[in-house]
Protein backbone atom coordinates (compact mmCIF):
# COMPACT_ATOMS: atom_id res chain seq x y z
CA UNK A 1 0.00 0.00 0.00
CA UNK A 2 3.19 2.52 -1.09
CA UNK A 3 1.90 5.20 -3.22
CA UNK A 4 -0.70 6.57 -0.16
CA UNK A 5 -1.96 10.06 0.38
CA UNK A 6 -2.68 10.67 4.10
CA UNK A 7 -6.34 11.85 4.31
CA UNK A 8 -6.99 12.80 8.14
CA UNK A 9 -7.24 10.60 11.04
CA UNK A 10 -10.29 9.26 12.50
CA UNK A 11 -10.79 8.27 16.48
CA UNK A 12 -6.60 8.10 16.07
CA UNK A 13 -6.19 5.82 13.16
CA UNK A 14 -4.96 7.07 10.15
CA UNK A 15 -7.05 7.39 6.93
CA UNK A 16 -4.72 7.06 3.80
CA UNK A 17 -6.23 6.43 -0.33
CA UNK A 18 -4.07 4.87 -2.63
CA UNK A 19 -3.48 6.43 -6.19
CA UNK A 20 -5.91 3.34 -8.01
CA UNK A 21 -8.95 4.76 -5.79
CA UNK A 22 -9.33 7.89 -7.75
CA UNK A 23 -9.49 6.02 -10.94
CA UNK A 24 -12.36 3.89 -9.34
CA UNK A 25 -13.74 6.76 -8.20
CA UNK A 26 -13.56 8.20 -11.37
CA UNK A 27 -14.93 4.75 -13.53
CA UNK A 28 -17.81 4.15 -11.16
CA UNK A 29 -19.18 8.02 -11.77
CA UNK A 30 -19.09 7.64 -15.10
CA UNK A 31 -20.63 4.06 -15.37
CA UNK A 32 -23.26 5.10 -12.95
CA UNK A 33 -23.93 8.93 -14.52
CA UNK A 34 -24.31 7.58 -17.83
CA UNK A 35 -25.14 3.88 -17.80
CA UNK A 36 -26.86 2.94 -14.60
CA UNK A 37 -28.87 5.72 -12.94
CA UNK A 38 -30.37 6.92 -16.74
CA UNK A 39 -31.68 3.14 -17.17
CA UNK A 40 -32.83 3.08 -13.61
CA UNK A 41 -34.22 6.62 -13.23
CA UNK A 42 -35.09 7.80 -16.58
CA UNK A 43 -36.71 11.21 -17.30
CA UNK A 44 -33.96 12.95 -15.30
CA UNK A 45 -31.57 15.79 -16.35
CA UNK A 46 -27.47 15.13 -17.52
CA UNK A 47 -26.62 17.25 -14.54
CA UNK A 48 -29.25 15.13 -12.09
CA UNK A 49 -27.31 11.94 -13.29
CA UNK A 50 -23.67 13.21 -13.00
CA UNK A 51 -24.86 14.56 -9.23
CA UNK A 52 -26.18 11.53 -8.63
CA UNK A 53 -23.30 9.84 -9.28
CA UNK A 54 -21.05 12.09 -7.27
CA UNK A 55 -23.00 11.38 -4.37
CA UNK A 56 -22.97 8.06 -5.19
CA UNK A 57 -19.39 7.33 -5.62
CA UNK A 58 -18.96 9.51 -2.38
CA UNK A 59 -21.08 7.51 -0.24
CA UNK A 60 -19.63 3.91 -1.21
CA UNK A 61 -16.19 4.74 -0.38
CA UNK A 62 -17.38 6.52 2.82
CA UNK A 63 -19.14 3.02 3.65
CA UNK A 64 -16.32 1.26 2.51
CA UNK A 65 -13.99 3.14 5.02
CA UNK A 66 -16.93 2.35 7.81
CA UNK A 67 -16.47 -1.05 7.09
CA UNK A 68 -12.71 -0.96 7.92
CA UNK A 69 -13.60 0.99 10.89
CA UNK A 70 -15.36 -1.89 12.38
CA UNK A 71 -12.55 -4.04 11.66
CA UNK A 72 -10.09 -1.21 13.16
CA UNK A 73 -12.15 -0.07 15.90
CA UNK A 74 -12.99 -3.94 16.75
CA UNK A 75 -9.09 -4.80 16.53
CA UNK A 76 -8.09 -2.43 18.76
CA UNK A 77 -10.61 -3.38 21.72
CA UNK A 78 -8.58 -7.00 21.18
CA UNK A 79 -5.61 -5.32 22.07
CA UNK A 80 -3.83 -4.66 18.84
CA UNK A 81 -2.18 -1.96 17.22
CA UNK A 82 -3.43 -0.54 14.26
CA UNK A 83 -1.29 1.14 11.52
CA UNK A 84 -3.99 2.86 9.17
CA UNK A 85 -6.43 2.63 6.92
CA UNK A 86 -6.07 2.83 2.89
CA UNK A 87 -8.17 3.07 0.24
CA UNK A 88 -7.56 1.63 -3.14
CA UNK A 89 -8.50 0.05 -6.36
CA UNK A 90 -10.23 -3.23 -4.13
CA UNK A 91 -12.50 -0.71 -1.87
CA UNK A 92 -10.10 -0.70 1.06
CA UNK A 93 -7.84 -2.32 3.50
CA UNK A 94 -6.78 -1.99 7.70
CA UNK A 95 -3.42 -2.89 8.69
CA UNK A 96 -3.32 -4.31 11.98
CA UNK A 97 0.14 -4.56 13.56
CA UNK A 98 1.22 -7.88 15.73
CA UNK A 99 -0.70 -11.23 15.04
CA UNK A 100 -4.09 -11.77 16.28
CA UNK A 101 -4.31 -12.97 20.30
CA UNK A 102 -6.66 -16.17 19.53
CA UNK A 103 -9.11 -17.59 17.25
CA UNK A 104 -11.99 -15.29 18.88
CA UNK A 105 -10.04 -12.71 18.51
CA UNK A 106 -9.86 -13.11 14.51
CA UNK A 107 -13.22 -14.03 14.47
CA UNK A 108 -14.92 -10.96 16.23
CA UNK A 109 -12.42 -8.53 14.02
CA UNK A 110 -13.43 -10.40 10.63
CA UNK A 111 -17.20 -10.52 11.28
CA UNK A 112 -16.98 -6.57 12.53
CA UNK A 113 -16.72 -5.32 9.24
CA UNK A 114 -19.42 -6.97 7.73
CA UNK A 115 -21.67 -6.20 10.36
CA UNK A 116 -21.45 -2.79 9.47
CA UNK A 117 -21.80 -3.08 5.79
CA UNK A 118 -25.03 -5.21 6.67
CA UNK A 119 -26.48 -2.33 8.92
CA UNK A 120 -25.70 -0.13 5.90
CA UNK A 121 -26.83 -1.99 3.03
CA UNK A 122 -30.30 -2.85 4.95
CA UNK A 123 -30.80 0.59 5.98
CA UNK A 124 -30.43 2.01 2.84
CA UNK A 125 -32.46 0.13 0.93
CA UNK A 126 -35.16 0.42 3.47
CA UNK A 127 -35.13 4.04 3.14
CA UNK A 128 -35.55 4.13 -0.82
CA UNK A 129 -38.44 1.63 -0.75
CA UNK A 130 -40.25 2.71 2.20
CA UNK A 131 -39.39 6.55 2.73
CA UNK A 132 -41.31 8.98 0.31
CA UNK A 133 -38.04 10.43 -1.22
CA UNK A 134 -36.88 12.86 -4.01
CA UNK A 135 -36.65 10.45 -7.14
CA UNK A 136 -32.73 11.44 -7.24
CA UNK A 137 -32.57 10.68 -3.53
CA UNK A 138 -34.07 7.38 -4.20
CA UNK A 139 -31.98 6.22 -7.02
CA UNK A 140 -28.95 6.90 -4.71
CA UNK A 141 -29.62 4.80 -2.00
CA UNK A 142 -31.19 1.90 -3.67
CA UNK A 143 -27.75 1.51 -5.79
CA UNK A 144 -25.72 2.29 -2.36
CA UNK A 145 -28.02 -0.33 -0.42
CA UNK A 146 -27.79 -2.84 -3.14
CA UNK A 147 -24.26 -2.55 -4.06
CA UNK A 148 -23.00 -2.77 -0.15
CA UNK A 149 -25.04 -6.19 0.12
CA UNK A 150 -23.73 -7.69 -3.10
CA UNK A 151 -20.13 -6.67 -1.79
CA UNK A 152 -21.19 -7.96 1.30
CA UNK A 153 -21.85 -11.54 0.08
CA UNK A 154 -18.98 -11.29 -1.77
CA UNK A 155 -16.61 -10.43 1.13
CA UNK A 156 -18.11 -13.41 2.80
CA UNK A 157 -16.94 -16.22 0.48
CA UNK A 158 -14.32 -18.18 2.55
CA UNK A 159 -11.02 -17.03 0.63
CA UNK A 160 -8.51 -15.57 2.32
CA UNK A 161 -7.72 -12.70 2.36
CA UNK A 162 -11.67 -11.77 2.20
CA UNK A 163 -13.63 -11.77 6.04
CA UNK A 164 -15.48 -15.12 4.85
CA UNK A 165 -12.04 -16.54 4.70
CA UNK A 166 -10.50 -15.07 8.03
CA UNK A 167 -13.67 -16.40 9.67
CA UNK A 168 -12.69 -19.75 8.12
CA UNK A 169 -9.36 -19.90 9.48
CA UNK A 170 -10.56 -18.65 13.04
CA UNK A 171 -12.92 -21.62 13.15
CA UNK A 172 -10.30 -24.62 11.69
CA UNK A 173 -7.94 -22.51 14.33
CA UNK A 174 -10.08 -23.05 16.68
CA UNK A 175 -10.70 -26.32 16.16
CA UNK A 176 -7.15 -27.84 16.09
CA UNK A 177 -5.77 -25.00 17.78
CA UNK A 178 -2.48 -24.74 15.14
CA UNK A 179 -2.65 -21.41 13.18
CA UNK A 180 -0.44 -22.29 10.53
CA UNK A 181 -2.11 -25.56 9.85
CA UNK A 182 -5.57 -23.63 9.68
CA UNK A 183 -3.86 -20.62 7.53
CA UNK A 184 -2.51 -23.23 4.78
CA UNK A 185 -6.47 -24.97 4.46
CA UNK A 186 -7.55 -21.74 4.17
CA UNK A 187 -5.12 -20.00 1.78
CA UNK A 188 -5.90 -23.80 -0.48
CA UNK A 189 -9.78 -23.08 -0.29
CA UNK A 190 -9.04 -19.73 -1.61
CA UNK A 191 -6.83 -20.64 -4.60
CA UNK A 192 -9.67 -22.85 -5.58
CA UNK A 193 -11.98 -19.59 -5.42
CA UNK A 194 -9.28 -17.92 -7.36
CA UNK A 195 -8.79 -20.72 -10.25
CA UNK A 196 -12.62 -20.72 -10.25
CA UNK A 197 -13.33 -17.23 -10.46
CA UNK A 198 -10.19 -17.19 -13.41
CA UNK A 199 -11.57 -19.83 -14.93
CA UNK A 200 -15.13 -18.75 -15.29
CA UNK A 201 -14.13 -15.04 -16.31
CA UNK A 202 -12.44 -16.85 -19.12
CA UNK A 203 -15.11 -18.98 -20.23
CA UNK A 204 -17.55 -15.40 -20.06
CA UNK A 205 -15.20 -13.81 -21.84
CA UNK A 206 -15.08 -16.14 -24.71
CA UNK A 207 -18.96 -17.90 -24.81
CA UNK A 208 -20.83 -15.29 -23.36
CA UNK A 209 -22.16 -11.98 -24.46
CA UNK A 210 -20.97 -9.74 -21.27
CA UNK A 211 -16.85 -9.75 -22.50
CA UNK A 212 -16.54 -7.19 -19.46
CA UNK A 213 -17.83 -8.86 -16.63
CA UNK A 214 -15.97 -11.63 -17.55
CA UNK A 215 -12.59 -9.86 -17.54
CA UNK A 216 -13.12 -8.61 -14.06
CA UNK A 217 -14.29 -11.70 -12.71
CA UNK A 218 -11.10 -12.91 -13.96
CA UNK A 219 -9.45 -10.28 -12.64
CA UNK A 220 -11.07 -10.94 -9.35
CA UNK A 221 -9.69 -14.60 -8.99
CA UNK A 222 -6.64 -12.80 -10.15
CA UNK A 223 -6.41 -11.01 -7.08
CA UNK A 224 -7.73 -13.59 -4.98
CA UNK A 225 -4.90 -16.02 -6.13
CA UNK A 226 -2.14 -13.42 -4.96
CA UNK A 227 -3.37 -12.48 -1.89
CA UNK A 228 -3.59 -15.99 -0.70
CA UNK A 229 -0.18 -16.93 -2.13
CA UNK A 230 0.98 -13.75 -0.05
CA UNK A 231 -0.78 -15.06 3.21
CA UNK A 232 1.21 -18.00 2.42
CA UNK A 233 4.39 -16.02 2.34
CA UNK A 234 3.31 -14.39 5.44
CA UNK A 235 3.14 -17.38 7.02
CA UNK A 236 6.46 -19.37 6.48
CA UNK A 237 7.87 -15.64 7.36
CA UNK A 238 6.44 -15.78 10.62
CA UNK A 239 7.36 -19.10 11.31
CA UNK A 240 10.69 -18.36 10.22
CA UNK A 241 11.43 -15.44 12.21
CA UNK A 242 9.38 -16.93 14.99
CA UNK A 243 10.71 -15.83 18.57
CA UNK A 244 13.00 -13.09 17.18
CA UNK A 245 12.64 -9.89 18.58
CA UNK A 246 14.66 -6.60 17.49
CA UNK A 247 17.16 -6.57 20.03
CA UNK A 248 18.21 -9.96 18.70
CA UNK A 249 19.20 -8.77 14.77
CA UNK A 250 19.31 -5.03 15.26
CA UNK A 251 23.25 -3.34 15.10
CA UNK A 252 24.02 -2.03 18.40
CA UNK A 253 25.97 1.35 18.39
CA UNK A 254 25.75 1.94 15.32
CA UNK A 255 28.09 5.20 13.56
CA UNK A 256 26.11 7.93 14.22
CA UNK A 257 26.12 11.92 13.02
CA UNK A 258 25.29 15.18 14.25
CA UNK A 259 23.32 17.24 11.85
CA UNK A 260 25.29 20.43 12.13
CA UNK A 261 28.17 18.38 10.92
CA UNK A 262 29.67 19.41 7.33
CA UNK A 263 29.30 16.97 4.93
CA UNK A 264 33.60 17.43 3.76
CA UNK A 265 34.30 16.60 7.83
CA UNK A 266 31.74 14.21 7.37
CA UNK A 267 33.78 12.30 4.33
CA UNK A 268 37.00 13.08 5.78
CA UNK A 269 36.41 11.82 9.45
CA UNK A 270 33.76 9.59 9.15
CA UNK A 271 32.96 7.65 5.78
CA UNK A 272 36.39 7.22 5.14
CA UNK A 273 36.60 4.60 8.88
CA UNK A 274 33.16 4.16 8.91
CA UNK A 275 31.79 3.00 5.50
CA UNK A 276 27.81 2.14 5.64
CA UNK A 277 24.96 3.23 3.13
CA UNK A 278 23.10 5.45 6.47
CA UNK A 279 23.68 7.21 9.47
CA UNK A 280 21.65 7.87 12.24
CA UNK A 281 21.53 11.81 13.17
CA UNK A 282 21.90 12.45 16.78
CA UNK A 283 21.39 15.84 18.29
CA UNK A 284 21.92 16.32 21.90
CA UNK A 285 20.92 12.39 22.66
CA UNK A 286 17.67 12.53 20.96
CA UNK A 287 17.97 10.40 17.16
CA UNK A 288 16.12 12.99 14.50
CA UNK A 289 16.71 11.64 11.42
CA UNK A 290 18.92 9.25 9.10
CA UNK A 291 21.69 10.25 6.50
CA UNK A 292 22.06 8.44 3.28
CA UNK A 293 25.18 7.94 2.02
CA UNK A 294 23.43 8.45 -1.92
CA UNK A 295 22.36 11.72 -0.51
CA UNK A 296 25.48 13.33 -0.03
CA UNK A 297 27.19 11.66 -3.36
CA UNK A 298 24.92 14.22 -5.08
CA UNK A 299 25.98 17.17 -3.22
CA UNK A 300 28.49 18.87 -6.00
CA UNK A 301 31.76 19.09 -4.60
CA UNK A 302 32.01 22.43 -4.59
CA UNK A 303 29.56 22.69 -1.67
CA UNK A 304 30.81 20.13 0.27
CA UNK A 305 32.19 22.92 3.24
CA UNK A 306 29.08 24.58 2.70
CA UNK A 307 26.26 22.50 3.27
CA UNK A 308 25.97 20.48 6.70
CA UNK A 309 24.06 16.71 7.31
CA UNK A 310 21.24 18.38 8.47
CA UNK A 311 20.49 19.82 4.71
CA UNK A 312 20.46 15.87 3.50
CA UNK A 313 19.14 14.16 6.16
CA UNK A 314 15.62 12.16 6.08
CA UNK A 315 13.47 13.70 9.26
CA UNK A 316 13.13 11.37 12.06
CA UNK A 317 9.28 11.35 10.81
CA UNK A 318 9.98 9.60 7.55
CA UNK A 319 11.88 7.13 9.16
CA UNK A 320 10.54 3.91 10.50
CA UNK A 321 10.97 3.60 14.47
CA UNK A 322 11.62 0.51 16.28
CA UNK A 323 11.71 -0.81 19.49
CA UNK A 324 13.65 -3.37 20.83
CA UNK A 325 11.50 -5.84 22.51
CA UNK A 326 9.68 -5.58 18.95
CA UNK A 327 8.54 -9.18 17.07
CA UNK A 328 10.98 -9.06 13.90
CA UNK A 329 7.70 -9.96 11.78
CA UNK A 330 6.01 -6.72 12.61
CA UNK A 331 9.22 -5.08 12.09
CA UNK A 332 9.57 -6.39 9.09
CA UNK A 333 6.35 -5.28 7.83
CA UNK A 334 7.08 -1.50 8.71
CA UNK A 335 10.33 -1.60 7.06
CA UNK A 336 8.80 -3.11 3.66
CA UNK A 337 5.72 -0.38 3.96
CA UNK A 338 8.74 2.09 4.12
CA UNK A 339 10.60 3.56 1.06
CA UNK A 340 13.91 3.98 3.51
CA UNK A 341 13.71 0.04 4.23
CA UNK A 342 15.66 0.80 7.41
CA UNK A 343 14.95 1.65 11.21
CA UNK A 344 16.16 2.85 14.01
CA UNK A 345 15.47 1.19 17.61
CA UNK A 346 14.60 3.83 20.03
CA UNK A 347 13.88 3.87 23.81
CA UNK A 348 11.93 6.87 23.58
CA UNK A 349 13.87 8.97 21.93
CA UNK A 350 17.45 8.00 23.24
CA UNK A 351 19.31 5.76 19.94
CA UNK A 352 19.16 2.39 21.17
CA UNK A 353 20.01 0.08 17.57
CA UNK A 354 19.29 0.28 13.80
CA UNK A 355 18.03 -2.67 11.82
CA UNK A 356 18.19 -2.04 7.96
CA UNK A 357 16.00 -4.82 5.57
CA UNK A 358 18.98 -6.39 4.89
CA UNK A 359 19.89 -7.65 8.23
CA UNK A 360 16.33 -9.18 8.20
CA UNK A 361 16.81 -11.09 4.87
CA UNK A 362 20.35 -12.30 5.99
CA UNK A 363 18.09 -13.63 9.06
CA UNK A 364 15.25 -15.24 6.60
CA UNK A 365 17.60 -16.87 4.67
CA UNK A 366 19.85 -18.54 7.40
CA UNK A 367 16.56 -19.85 9.55
CA UNK A 368 15.08 -20.71 6.19
CA UNK A 369 18.12 -22.42 5.24
CA UNK A 370 18.46 -24.43 8.44
CA UNK A 371 14.48 -25.15 8.18
CA UNK A 372 14.91 -27.30 5.16
CA UNK A 373 17.93 -28.47 6.28
CA UNK A 374 16.34 -30.27 9.07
Amino acid sequence: MNSSVELGRIAGIRIGVHWSWLAVLALIVWSLATAIFPAENPGLSRETYLAMAVAAAVLFFASLLLHELGHALQARREGMEIEGITLWLFGGVAKFLGMFRSAGAEFRIAVAGPLVSLVLGAASVAAAFFLDLPTAVDGVLAWLGITNLVLLAFNLLPALPLDGGRVLRSALWAARRDFAWATRIAAGVARAFAFLFIAGGIALFVFGDDSIGGVWLAFIGWFLLGAASAEARHLAVRDALAGLRVSDLMVREPATVTPDLRLGDFLDDVLWTRRHTTYPVVEGGRAIGLLPFRCVAQVPRAEWDARTVRDCMIPLEQVPTLRAEQELVEALAELGESDVHRGLVLDDSRLVGFLSMTDLVRALETRGLRRRRR
